[in-house]
């Protein structure tokens, strides 16, 4: 058994402040220029689908349409963010601390079909770095490293340079991963 959190719940955790402020602002009169914001930013790193969705739940469509044409990343947000709309109480909590080992399979992921040439993993990872950069420390070390991994370096001591012991597992657990997704 993993020790990891399911998929959808490793996604809700990662998108939290995104599904968060959407299902707080979305088909909220008052706050109609503060969701239109945060379309933008969400439509600038690629999430074109994501956002169509958001406009048509916004304007009080719901049910299996709306879910049409997304990635399965798209549809837990998309999917978040309706409950989150009926139910504050399910809104994932953007302060909640998390061990950062939990995003080691979801981030092999995206950096691996990043390397394959995928160019929504590519953008939506390059936001992601932004965002770890941002928060300092051992988040933005991770984040100079997954240009290097994604070009293919897999040494674990040039990876780890400089990190704390919860960075270096984080690290070796992603390389782990990786080395499962590339013997395939």
């Amino acid at each position: 058994m993993s020790d990891f959190p399911d998929r959808h719940e490793q996604i809700r955790l990662v998108h939290a402040e995104l599904i968060r402020q959407a299902a707080q602002t979305c088909g909220n009169a008052e706050r109609r220029a503060e969701f239109d914001a945060l379309l933008a930013g969400a439509e600038q790193s690629g999430w074109h689908e994501l956002v169509a969705a958001l406009k048509r739940i916004a304007a009080g469509e719901r049910g299996p349409a709306v879910f049409r044409g997304l990635d399965e990343e798209d549809q837990i947000i998309a999917d978040a963010v309706l409950r989150g709309m009926q139910d504050p109480a399910t809104l994932p909590d953007p302060a909640k601390r998390q061990d950062p080992a939990m995003a080691a399979p979801g981030l092999a992921h995206m950096i691996h079909a990043a390397r394959t040439g995928n160019p929504q993993a590519l953008a939506l990872i390059g936001h992601m770095a932004e965002q770890m950069s941002t928060v300092g420390g051992q988040m933005a070390r991770l984040a100079g490293i997954i240009r290097p991994m994604i070009q293919g370096e897999r040494d674990p001591d040039r990876l780890t340079r400089g990190m704390d012991s919860q960075g270096e597992r984080l690290v070796l657990l992603i390389l782990s991963e990786l080395g499962k997704l590339e013997a395939h």
